[in-house]
């Protein structure tokens, strides 16, 4: 199941892009498969240029992406997020991904020794991390748990909305077919109101000739009663369908209104 499938992406990307705007922190929605599902906002040239841009940050950051749970410093030094994307029954779509702050004044030095365990020019380093904002902890958590829980909202949401459309859908369906049925029935169940007439007529017939034969035509009356009942029966039947009939067209008919 992919979020695309049942979300206004447009208004996903609005949400996204008012969040970074009135944050100035880095995101991006990414899902269950680790593909972009969102644009990229206020992405650094710290973290995607310079440090992501070498073969070894790059295998650094990747990690971090996959285990990153919740607030958390990234391998650079930097303060990260990661905030699953989830239904209400616990089944995880994806995730919002992002942070790339700093949660304090940072000591260059230490930033510029990363460089060279990087394979970067230190002074480029440096000069990049510069850019970075800086905010506190407190603010980043806040600030991602609000994307987060904003996130989350909207997804369950139109997911809700989108099942339950389907639901309709398939109980309309059911009820068309199901009418449909019923009209069978009713056709079905007058063919064996018609047999019951006429088995009530051959019965009366049958009755009459036994009278006629006497003593001859005993065994024949025992048979013209046997019928009789038979027919009384089946349009005792016939009637009890109709009646049920008549109760579920009903149901069927209020329904559709």
């Amino acid at each position: 199941m992919r979020i695309q499938d049942f979300c206004d992406m447009e208004q996903f990307e609005e949400i996204m892009k008012n969040w970074a705007l009135a944050t100035g922190l880095a995101t991006v929605a990414v899902g269950e498969d680790g593909e972009y599902i969102s644009e990229c906002y206020n992405f650094t040239r710290f973290c995607i240029d310079l440090t992501r841009g070498s073969m070894e940050g790059k295998r650094r950051c990747e990690k971090c992406d996959r285990e990153g749970k919740g607030v958390y410093f990234c391998h650079a030094g930097l303060m990260d997020f990661g905030i699953p994307i989830t239904l209400d029954d616990g089944t995880v779509l994806g995730s919002v991904i992002g942070g790339q702050v700093l949660s304090e004044t940072p000591d260059e030095e230490a930033f510029r020794q990363k460089a060279l365990e990087l394979g970067l020019n230190p002074d480029e380093y440096c000069e990049a991390l510069r850019e970075v904002p800086v905010k506190t902890q407190e603010e980043i958590e806040a600030s991602a748990h609000l994307l987060g829980e904003v996130i989350n909202m909207f997804v369950r949401a139109s997911y809700m909305a989108s099942n339950n459309t389907n639901i309709i859908g398939k109980l309309q369906t059911g009820i068309a077919a199901a009418s449909e049925q019923i009209e069978t029935v009713n056709a079905v169940t007058k063919r064996i109101e018609g047999f019951g007439n006429r088995q009530k007529i051959l019965a009366l017939n049958a009755s009459i000739e036994a009278a006629r034969a006497g003593e001859a035509g005993k065994g024949f009356a025992v048979v013209a009663k046997e019928v009789q009942g038979l027919a009384i029966n089946m349009s005792a039947a016939s009637e009890e369908i109709k009646e049920t009939l008549g109760k579920l067209t009903e149901t069927i008919n209020d329904l559709n209104q």
